[in-house]
């Protein structure tokens, strides 16, 4: 029983989601903490390399690839297309392709900034992987399969979110021990997201990390 409910915790911060997210209650962020498993730090392991031209390894497949597996792959358009067709609103579809975002507003999920895409254009958007792919390889994804990999790279539904250039260039590959989301009031959701993927892949996190996330699941809002 323990487990199912679970499970329906997980599934339902899984749930595709528009920006600007309300945050969740602590209940759900404190059965989150106790389903993933924890390790003392991160240990670098050699071999990670995203780029995938030329001679590069290319470990975690081609960028926003739709043919992977994950949620929405198959779909004709690309991951990236996926999350800003989702996360933005007041998209229109471009007539000559209908996987191209045209105009629309993005409410970043980590500042609450608001921010006209029809004005500035989709060039500082990004896609960010909450639980990034270099943290993910050195926490056990170097030895998943291919396929795992890319589907966890390309995971729509619980791994990505769009959000602002600046931002997502500041959050780097940082994880929540060293990079918490500049508003305090979405460090529930990202806590949330976080450990979503985390629980979802079978992802450790490390002693550091959990105590960052604890600290922000005691200041969440009561409820499920």
């Amino acid at each position: 029983m323990a487990v199912a409910a679970s499970l329906c915790v997980v599934l339902w911060w899984a749930e595709p989601r528009h920006s600007a997210p309300g945050s969740p209650g602590r209940q759900a962020l404190e059965a989150l903490l106790t389903h993933v498993d924890v390790v003392p730090e991160r240990i670098t392991v050699p071999g990670y390399e995203r780029d995938c031209s030329g001679a590069s390894a290319c470990v975690f497949g081609p960028a926003w690839s739709d043919s992977t597996g994950a949620p929405y792959s198959g779909n004709g358009c690309s991951t990236r297309h996926d999350v800003l067709a989702r996360d933005l609103g007041g998209t229109t579809a471009d007539p000559a392709s209908g996987c191209s975002v045209d105009g629309g507003t993005l409410v970043d999920p980590y500042t609450g900034r608001v921010m006209d895409v029809s004005a500035s254009g989709l060039r500082g958007i990004h896609v960010d992987h909450v639980f990034p792919l270099s943290a993910a390889w050195d926490l056990g994804a170097w030895d998943w399969s291919p396929g795992r990999r890319a589907a966890f790279a390309n995971d729509v539904e619980r791994n990505l979110l769009a959000v602002t250039g600046s931002v997502n260039s500041r959050k780097s590959d940082w994880t929540p021990e060293d990079w918490l989301p500049p508003d305090p009031g979405r460090h529930c959701f990202y806590a949330a997201r976080y450990l979503t993927a985390a629980v979802a892949y079978g992802l450790p996190v490390t002693a550091g990390d959990r105590e960052a996330l604890a600290a922000a699941v005691r200041r969440c809002p009561r409820g499920g």
